[in-house]
């Protein structure tokens, strides 16, 4: 039997239509990223750079999770949430604070929102936060499993609990993020660029050797107890597959 290496299968309506998903931000070029970050994940995305527009387009478009910043001018955050619990929309909300936004977090989440990330993040922290509040609140179809699986090698999304061959390995948060990508693309060779615009802050400005460093981490934790499954692939960039053999 092959060793299994398959990407995870599409994440989707049960009606086979692709997830919807509204993201909140004055900030434009957050929303961008955003956006380019969720169509990679095939689920179709609209933006809303304010309040009112937010309201207006949610009752359009009808999405399946909202990505809310707490702080904008006008009608902020935790006022878009008020009046769409109040007009019955229960869509799970992901909100976005400031690192030291103490007090958005906990009043975003009393009045209702689901989960919550603070600035600046990772995009691949974002998809996976999000991922989460839709398995547990919308009936979806296709990759509606919590655990990646490459190999001997397996990482749970909910429990952060990762193992290779029933050996428990115990992972950083960095270390976590930059394994789920690899294992979210098995095979696929990403590169540097690609894996700090995904699982390093939006606003890293750092040099690129980091992911050099975070890969010898890993090489270090997973192909100790085995046959090497992380690989470079000289001048592009780096790829996870099954260990031959």
């Amino acid at each position: 039997m092959p060793a299994v290496a398959s990407r995870p299968a599409p994440f989707v309506r049960l009606d086979g239509s692709p997830v919807r998903a509204l993201v909140v931000d004055d900030e434009a070029s957050l929303s961008d990223l955003l956006r380019m970050a969720l169509r990679t994940e095939g689920w179709e995305t609209k933006v809303a750079d304010n309040g009112h527009d937010a309201l207006r387009v949610a009752r359009e478009f009808g999405p399946d999770v909202i990505v809310l910043d707490v702080m904008m001018p006008g009608i902020d955050g935790l006022e878009v949430l008020r009046r769409l619990r109040d007009d019955g929309n229960d869509c799970p909300v992901l909100f976005l604070t400031a690192k030291d936004g103490v007090d958005d977090r906990i009043a975003g989440l009393t009045a209702g929102g689901d989960d919550y990330v603070t600035k600046p993040f990772s995009l691949e922290e974002v998809v996976a936060r999000l991922r989460g509040l839709i398995r547990r609140s919308v009936k979806v179809g296709g990759d509606d499993e919590v655990e990646l699986r490459v190999g001997d090698l397996t990482l749970n999304e909910e429990t952060y609990d990762v193992s290779r061959g029933g050996t428990a390995i115990q992972l950083t948060a960095t270390e976590f993020e930059l394994l789920r990508f690899l294992m979210r693309n098995p095979r696929r060779v990403l590169s540097k660029a690609q894996i700090i615009d995904r699982v390093w802050s939006y606003d890293y400005g750092g040099r690129s050797s980091i992911v050099e460093l975070y890969i010898s981490y890993l090489r270090k934790k997973i192909d100790t107890l085995g046959e090497p499954m992380i690989h470079t692939v000289r001048g592009v960039g780096y790829t996870i597959k099954p260990a031959a053999g």
